[in-house]
Parts: structure tokens; C-alpha cells; sequence
């Protein structure tokens, strides 16, 4: 019975972990809830991994808390989510109308050779495309669809500047640069690390100089502010 149950254990633990660190669900068409999304892209932003649904709709990608999942298709509204949990969830993505832009013609330069009448010419006829009459009415939220996008390309640059931070702005090559560690490194490392601002106000960012200077800054400051200040508990 113990050797059974042990297999069975053994069996079910690898799918334990898989759910633990992937993101499942289903996608649909947001207009007929009922119609699944074969080949909808499914990224990761956070670790780059990237998956398309099967003819199901289903779809099954690498992911953990605080990863940034986004879920496109051509012909579709691209759709992003923040992750705050890897419950299997269903999207439902809206279709992608253009809209055009109105022109406005403010002037014409007119040939003179084509200044005459027509004298079997008749008046046209007007068109009436109100919404009573039907007509061509083409509307989406176009400004929104390019805030979002905005603000999607804003969070990939912000994540590029921030692996780049992480990379040259640590322990280690704090340490190997100016000689000092335990606590003082911790703290010094959280109080002076380079905003993603500063790093883009200034290419390339010469790591070295900021950090030699930010550790002078650091050394002016009485003992008692040389660490970042406790978390305030809040009591209810």
C-alpha cells in the first residue's frame, strides 16, 4: 500500500510543479464568447518565453507571480495582464476595427483647361449617411488602442533599463569598487541605486563615476543616515 501510495505521489508531483510555475487557461472571441482562438500569440514580457494556443484555444506558458503576460493576434485587440496569482483564467480578446482619419481640403488649384460645363451634366445626388439610412460608420477606440500599446512599449523599456541596472549596479561590483560590504553595502545599494530616469538621461551611463560619487555622498551622511528608514506598520 506505501509503495503504492509513493508512485502515485510520484506521478502527481511533476504536474504540482508545473502549476506552480506556468500560467493555463483559454482564449475566446470576445464578441461570440462561445468561438475558442486557435494560434493567439501568448508572451511573457518578464522572461521572454512565448506560446500560441492550440485549436482548443488552449494555451499553457511559463510564468510566476509579477510577470507581465500579454495575448495577441492578428485582426485582434492585443490584451495585457499583470500577474498577481497562476489561477487558470479565460481572456477574451475584442476584434481590431480601423477607423479612418477626416481630411479637410482647404484649397485647390484647378487647371484652366478643365473650366467649362458640360451641358448634358445633371446634378449628383446627395447621400445621406445618417444612421437612419444605414451607411459606411466605421468607429474603435483607435486613441485608446495606441495608449495601450504605449503604455505596453513604456513597460518593455522601463524592464530593459531595469535588467540593465540590475546587472551593473550589485553587490558584487559595488563591493570589488569600493571595498566595503555587510550591512553598509545593503543599505547603500538600496538608497543610491540609479533610477531608470537617470540612466536614460545619460547614455552610455558611466556606472563607475556614479557609483564612486554616490559612495562620497553616502560617507558626508551622519551614521544615523546611512540606511534607509523602517517600514512604517500601519495598526487598525
Amino acid at each position: 500500500m506505501l509503495k503504492k501510495l509513493l508512485l502515485l505521489f510520484l506521478l502527481v508531483l511533476p504536474t504540482i510543479v508545473f502549476a506552480q510555475t506556468a500560467l493555463t487557461g483559454n482564449i475566446f472571441d470576445n464578441e461570440n464568447r462561445t468561438n475558442l482562438l486557435q494560434g493567439v500569440a501568448v508572451k511573457n514580457l518578464s522572461n521572454k518565453s512565448f506560446v500560441l494556443t492550440d485549436k482548443d484555444g488552449h494555451f499553457a506558458i511559463a510564468a510566476k507571480v509579477g510577470d507581465l503576460i500579454s495575448f495577441g493576434m492578428a485582426g485582434f485587440e492585443t490584451d495585457t495582464v499583470y500577474l498577481i496569482n497562476l489561477f487558470p483564467r479565460n481572456v477574451y480578446l475584442r476584434v481590431q476595427v480601423t477607423s479612418l482619419n477626416a481630411v479637410n481640403v482647404t484649397a485647390a488649384k484647378i487647371s484652366p483647361y478643365l473650366n467649362f460645363k458640360d451641358p448634358n451634366a445633371v446634378a449628383a445626388r446627395g447621400v445621406d449617411y445618417s444612421k437612419d439610412r444605414g451607411g459606411l460608420r466605421l468607429n474603435l477606440g483607435y486613441g485608446k488602442y495606441r495608449r495601450e500599446q504605449a503604455k505596453l512599449q513604456a513597460l518593455i523599456e522601463d524592464e530593459k533599463y531595469q535588467e540593465e541596472i540590475n546587472k551593473n549596479f550589485n553587490a558584487e561590483y559595488v563591493k570589488n569598487l569600493i571595498k566595503f560590504e555587510g550591512e553598509d553595502l545593503k543599505n547603500f545599494i538600496a538608497m543610491f541605486r540609479p533610477t531608470v530616469e537617470q540612466v536614460k538621461a545619460d547614455r552610455p551611463f558611466n556606472y563607475s563615476f556614479y557609483t564612486v560619487k554616490a559612495y562620497h555622498a553616502w560617507l558626508k551622511l551622519p551614521p544615523s543616515q546611512r540606511k534607509l528608514p523602517p517600514l512604517v506598520k500601519k495598526t487598525n
